[in-house]
């Protein structure tokens, strides 16, 4: 039996366990968690292995943040708003909310990015800073034991530019607020209610920019009072530290290896600092072109 099997398992046990009808299960996204929608009953399981210590960090961050009024993703009303363990196994249970068209606008995008940091501002929750995750990614491309297929010259590139660009960073002195952590499009539902962030568990203290450099060049030019040059730097340090994840052994993301090498390029190439939708849409491009060739 496959984790991913075993994983759908412990989900459906849970859903079962709680009057929720679960017969099917439809993989929605796998990375560092599997995110299924259970069907009839209609929820957004996410599932982790046991010990995933950041589930009850972001149960407890999205009551809060439901209170507080922000545009995020509702746990399901219909159970304890709490994690279940099952077969070494954190499961969580969500609104699951049907997609709809058209997808965001930037300026819808960045009112609700917006909106979120506002009540963010409002929440008083202790969270990771920036510079912890930051650190994380430094051990990964640190350790050829957690990164072994990283070329040596790479490895030593990359691990220059996540320590200097935190420094730089750490000396602008800007402010701090609690945010999202990754708000790229991938965590950002089009509902009927509008834009909803969902994926909770990257939250972490900095300024907004770090959470800016996530997303499109369209949305950053609609969000109020951006430090440009800031914004520079924090794409910068959002492009070294997602290719430390694609370089990670165990990986999941489809394609990742080969994302983690065309990051490492654009690092090199210097600026203009491309955004991460531009990075996937000159992969899309060549996966296309060699299509057809």
């Amino acid at each position: 039996m496959t984790d991913i099997t075993r994983a759908i398992a412990a989900a459906t046990s849970v859903a079962a366990s709680l009057d929720l009808p679960a017969g099917d299960a439809i993989v929605l996204h796998n990375s560092n968690r599997l995110a299924l929608r259970l069907t009839p009953c209609d929820v957004l399981a996410r599932v982790a292995p046991a010990g995933h210590e950041a589930a009850r960090f972001e149960v407890d961050l999205a009551q809060r943040l439901a209170r507080a009024g922000c545009p995020t993703g509702l746990l399901d009303p219909r159970v304890d708003p709490r994690v279940y363990t099952r077969d070494g196994f954190t499961v969580t249970l969500w609104t699951y909310y049907e997609p709809v068209t058209p997808r965001t606008s930037p300026a819808d995008y960045a009112k609700a990015l917006e909106r979120l940091h506002a009540g963010m501002r409002e929440v008083d929750v202790p969270g990771p800073r920036f510079t912890d995750r930051v650190e994380e990614a430094e051990d990964v491309v640190g350790n050829p034991h957690r990164s072994p297929e990283l070329a040596d010259a790479d490895r030593a590139f990359l691990s220059g530019r996540l320590g200097s660009l935190r420094r730089t960073i750490e000396d602008r002195g800007a402010v701090e607020q609690l945010l999202h952590g990754e708000p790229h499009p991938g965590n950002v539902l089009a509902t009927m209610n509008g834009p909803l962030f969902i994926d909770l568990e990257t939250c972490c203290r900095g300024p907004v920019e770090f959470d800016l450099a996530h997303v499109t060049e369209a949305v950053c030019e609609h969000y109020p009072n951006v430090d440009h040059g800031l914004l520079d730097e924090c794409r910068q340090l959002v492009l070294a530290m997602v290719a430390a994840w694609r370089w990670e052994r165990g990986d999941q993301l489809p394609n990742g290896r080969r994302f983690g090498e065309e990051l490492l390029r654009s690092l090199r190439e210097g600026p203009p600092w491309p955004t991460l939708d531009t990075i996937t849409g000159r992969l899309d491009g060549i996966a296309r072109t060699e299509g057809f060739s």
